[in-house]
Formats: structure tokens, sequence, C-alpha cells
């Protein structure tokens, strides 16, 4: 990135992984709005194979999150970045917390949030294994507090068709296609060789919860990544904020009519 780029990113407060924005940065953004929206990125810290880090998916969230903050005015937060990876405890390096605790975090921030003014907040899940968290949201939501949680299948299902991603959602389970693309367009300096040749599918995984990931694959691998692009993943994050607008747009307008 040049420095003129750089500067501007930071000017974004969208600088790294990390937000670059000051007090005074997020002071300014909620004087602008009707409405301050926070988004939080979920991740886990879990193995992807030979060949993405164990951050892929705190990586994945955070690109989603900041191609979010680049479209709207949202006060984006850094992540969460160790969450329920308990199906991947097999291999070395993946760390997990309980979902009794992922639920205590995430609501403390939401409450936290609450407390300085910002009502509403969208939870940009990375990781499929964060079940949780759609009950962390169902309740908030029952208490009257405006909460969401991102993507929504349907909206990776758009995403998948505007890039061309060749792979299905059942298919395209872990460190495949998707994650891949992703990495290769917004972090590809932590990518190594060996996507080429690493696809590996099993659909039929109706006793993962029981048996875990280990039961599936050898490698870690669900998915075809030798068919990730730079190109795909910059598709992806672009139809992602697209569908981004209708949450925004919900979240905004509960706290009018409220």
């Amino acid at each position: 990135m040049s420095g003129s780029g750089a500067r501007a990113a930071a000017d974004r407060g969208l600088y790294g992984v990390l937000p670059a924005d000051t007090t005074e940065d997020v002071t300014a953004r909620g004087a602008g709005v009707s409405a301050q929206v926070a988004v939080l990125p979920v991740g886990s810290f879990e193995q992807h194979g030979a060949f993405l880090p164990l951050a892929t998916d705190t990586l994945v969230a955070c690109a989603v999150a900041r191609e979010i903050a680049a479209a709207y005015p949202v006060h984006l937060l850094p992540p969460v970045t160790v969450s329920c990876s308990h199906e991947h405890a097999r291999w070395p390096g993946t760390v997990s917390i309980s979902a009794v605790t992922l639920h205590a975090v995430v609501s403390d921030i939401a409450a936290s949030l609450r407390r300085s003014g910002v009502d509403a907040l969208v939870v940009v899940n990375g990781h499929g294994g964060n079940y949780v968290l759609g009950n962390v949201v169902q309740e908030a939501s029952a208490r009257g507090e405006r909460m969401a949680l991102f993507p929504a299948a349907e909206d990776w299902e758009a995403a998948r068709e505007r890039a061309g991603v060749r792979s299905s959602l059942l298919t395209d389970m872990h460190a495949g296609e998707i994650e891949t693309s992703i990495l290769l367009h917004a972090h590809p300096e932590f990518v190594r060789p060996g996507y080429e040749s690493a696809d590996f599918t099993a659909d039929d995984r109706r006793h993962l919860l029981t048996v875990g990931m280990s039961a599936y694959t050898e490698s870690g691998v669900i998915g075809r990544p030798s068919l990730g692009s730079a190109e795909k993943g910059k598709e992806l994050l672009a139809s992602l904020a697209d569908s981004f607008e209708s949450y925004f747009a919900l979240l905004t307008s509960a706290r009018e009519r409220g």
C-alpha cells in the first residue's frame, strides 16, 4: 500500500486487521448519523490445513467487517479472536473457549456499547462452529435490544453466485474455495503454497458434532481450495457489503421507530 493509500485507509479507521480510529473519529462519525451501529468481527483460532493460518476465520471476519465499514457509517470494533473450535481440537494450535464464555463476551460488549450510546450491534461471524451467536442475537432481540448476526446463509449464497464460486456451501465447509479466495485477496501474504493440490470433499457430515472434524478429514481441509482466486475473494466481499444494506436499514429504522 502506498503512503497516500495507507493514510486514506487510516483516515477511515481501516488500516490492517485492527481499527485505527481515535475517540475523536468515533465521536465525529456518531454525530453524522441518526443511529449508531457497531460491527464486531468474531473469528476463531483453529487449524485450516497446511496452507492457511490458524487465524483464518478472524482474518475473514475482519475483511468482511472492513468492507462494511468502508461502505457504511458504522463503528468498527476489534475482533474476538478465540471462539468455539472444539471440533478441531485434534490439530495442534487450535484454541477454544466455551459457548457460555463466548455468549458472555459478546453480551458484555453489547452492554458496554449501549452504555456509551451505541444501541445497535452487528456480529460478523467468521466461524461456522459459533452456533451460540445465534442464541445471543435471539435473546437480545427478545429483550428489545438491537442486534443482528451477519452474514446469513442467504448472504453467502448470493456472494458465492456473484463471485462465480463453483463449490456449493455444503461442499465448501473448511479451508475451501471461499476462505482461500478471501485471503488471496485480503491477505495474500498469509496463504502458503499447497492450496492448489489440497482439495478434499466430505459432504455427508451428519455426525460432525459427535466425532469432530478428524473423523472426516486427515488434512483438516473440507472443500476445494484449488479453485480459489483473489478475484473471487474481491467479489465475495463486495457482495457481502451490498447484502449488509438491509441489516443496516433494519437496525437504524428500528431506532427511529423506538
